[in-house]
């Protein structure tokens, strides 16, 4: 009895199933990652030649110490944006970054494409996602046959969820 009144209680769940399940694709393109290499490593040689040159300070103290932990941070950036990827499944949506993040597709309320048409080819179209709960998580989308899926789900959850 209790478990029928459960099933009764708020919208239902919404459904999708991808054409290949799972679908999985890298979050950023390639001219994107060639971008962000160059510009983390120039950052990097031209940290290194700022503290050569001691421009920085004497030793690894006070404005050096800023300066490698900015560093540190856009390699972490870096190495985050090499490896993420992206998967569309029966059960949802998941991305590998630096917190991985995870949205059931049976939870979604309303969902958005932001891209910039174009420049999909360096500038990955961000997939915006809501759940029933508020909760929001935006997933990088390059790979053209996940794009293409995603298009599909935001239609089928707009028909479904009638908003």
């Amino acid at each position: 009895m209790t478990e029928s009144l459960t099933q009764t209680l708020g919208p239902p769940p919404f459904r999708f199933t991808p054409n290949r399940d799972p679908l999985e694709g890298p979050a950023f393109s390639r001219p994107f990652k060639v971008l962000v290499t160059l510009l983390v490593w120039g950052c990097a040689a031209w940290l290194l030649d700022l503290w050569r040159h001691g421009r920085l300070g004497p030793g690894i103290g006070g404005m050096t110490a800023w300066f490698l932990a900015g560093q540190a941070l856009l390699l972490l950036t870096w190495w985050h944006i090499l490896r993420s990827r992206t998967r569309l499944d029966s059960e949802g949506l998941h991305q590998s970054w630096v917190w991985d993040k995870h949205l059931p597709s049976r939870e979604l309320a309303y969902g958005k494409l932001i891209r910039v048409r174009g420049l999909d080819w360096l500038i990955a179209p961000r997939l915006y996602l809501r759940t029933l709960l508020g909760k929001f998580a935006v997933f990088y989308v390059a790979d053209p046959a996940l794009l293409a899926e995603s298009e599909r789900l935001l239609r089928e959850l707009k028909a479904f969820r009638g908003f």
